[in-house]
């Protein structure tokens, strides 16, 4: 029991700690990537499908979609890579992937018609929160790296 104990030390719980972790974020990324892949082959079908229908609302539609969401998963596999060279997640990329992801939502539901007054002005309000963090997050960085 004693020797047990005595391998359970904080150097041993961080190092399988730090271990699982980067399984886990080598395992996500891998499948963003992979998601990233399928996503840009389904994006040149889309094209292709362009070809065959009379109308194009629809089909610009979803390639548009997809666009913006292919934007956000590379945001977000670049906040897991920045991880692996920092061994920290960096907040400004989870933010931009966020306001990708609020402007993908506000541009999509705007081309359907689908937004109401007071859906534009809660989406408007957010953004700005989410733009006064970005900024606020890489001023406070920039200013402690000078120091």
């Amino acid at each position: 029991m004693q020797k047990l104990l005595s391998m359970i030390t904080s150097d041993n719980i961080k190092k399988v700690y730090d271990n699982t972790t980067n399984v886990v974020f080598a395992i996500i990324l891998l499948f963003i990537t992979l998601t990233m892949a399928i996503g840009v082959v389904r994006l040149f079908y889309r094209v292709g499908e362009l070809f065959q229908e009379t109308g194009i609302t629809g089909s610009y539609l979803h390639i548009f979609t997809d666009v913006l969401t292919l934007f956000i998963l590379i945001e977000l596999s670049r906040s897991l890579f920045e991880y692996f060279t920092t061994h920290r997640l960096l907040l400004t990329p989870i933010i931009d992937a966020g306001i990708v992801f609020v402007l993908r939502h506000i541009m999509i539901d705007l081309f359907n018609h689908k937004l109401d007054t007071d859906s534009i002005y809660a989406l408007s309000v957010l953004l700005i929160a989410l733009g006064i963090i970005r900024f606020s997050t890489s001023t406070y960085f920039q200013h402690n790296e000078k120091n």
